[in-house]
């Protein structure tokens, strides 16, 4: 900005709203670009990004969006997108919806779509809590929290996204007898995640022995952060809460 006013070319960013400014402050993710994308990752993401985004504004038609599902299924931060591209090809019946802030992962996921030829999935490169509100009440059969970051310091606790606040939104998007799947590698997230979740009268806990919780079940493809914690010694714990 110049003593006068905007530099001629320079943009004017606009005044954040306070649900910005909040997702900003509680933010789920750290940085957005890891390693450079390869040259046909970018093409991907310059070319067929958008083709497999939801839309960007509005209230979300699922219908309109699968015309051809009978039910539907959400992921926050697909990461490399090898469970959702599992579950796609598990449940070709049913459509998905996969969130990502971070670009190197949405590229991996691109590629897979178009070369497995994948009708069922769509994206949204960045945080899911901006599309979470424009989905309908009781839309979703699975809603999936995989390996989120576990943001391990005490004052980086308000950016997990185990929250009342998300809880909520969840609960209102998940019909009944609809799941919600945490897993995760760290003791402490899972302890968070069971101290948010047992109490709320939306969820009950799906365990009934330590096995429910400490084997992945069939229907519940591994992924590249499972796989790295395993390497690292580090064993996961599942969570399956099943909407009241």
């Amino acid at each position: 900005m110049g003593k006068d006013g905007p530099r001629p070319g320079v943009e004017t960013p606009l005044p954040l709203t306070q649900a910005d400014a909040e997702l900003r402050r509680e933010r789920l993710y750290g940085r957005r670009v890891g390693k450079p994308l390869r040259a046909h990752q970018q093409s991907l993401i310059e070319t067929r990004l958008a083709e497999f985004s939801v839309p960007q504004d509005g209230p979300i038609d699922l219908r309109a969006m699968f015309p051809k599902a009978s039910a539907f299924a959400f992921e926050v931060g697909f990461g490399g997108g090898e469970h959702l591209v599992a579950q796609a090809n598990l449940h070709p019946e049913w459509g998905f919806i996969g969130c990502e802030p971070f670009i190197n992962g949405a590229a991996k996921l691109v590629a897979r779509i178009v070369d497995e030829k994948l009708p069922n999935i769509r994206l949204h490169l960045g945080d899911a809590r901006e599309v979470m509100p424009r989905l309908p009440e009781q839309c979703l059969n699975a809603f999936y929290l995989l390996f989120p970051d576990p943001w391990p310091k005490a004052r980086h606790h308000k950016r997990r996204f185990v929250t009342a606040r998300n809880l909520d939104q969840a609960a209102r998007l998940l019909r009944p007898g609809g799941e919600l799947r945490v897993a995760t590698d760290i003791a402490d997230y899972a302890r968070w995640t069971l101290e948010h979740l047992m109490p709320h009268p939306a969820f009950r806990w799906a365990a009934e022995h330590a096995a429910d919780w400490r084997n992945r079940p069939a229907d519940w493809p591994a992924t590249r952060y499972e796989q790295k914690a395993l390497r690292q010694g580090r064993h996961s714990t599942y969570l399956r809460f099943i909407r009241l």
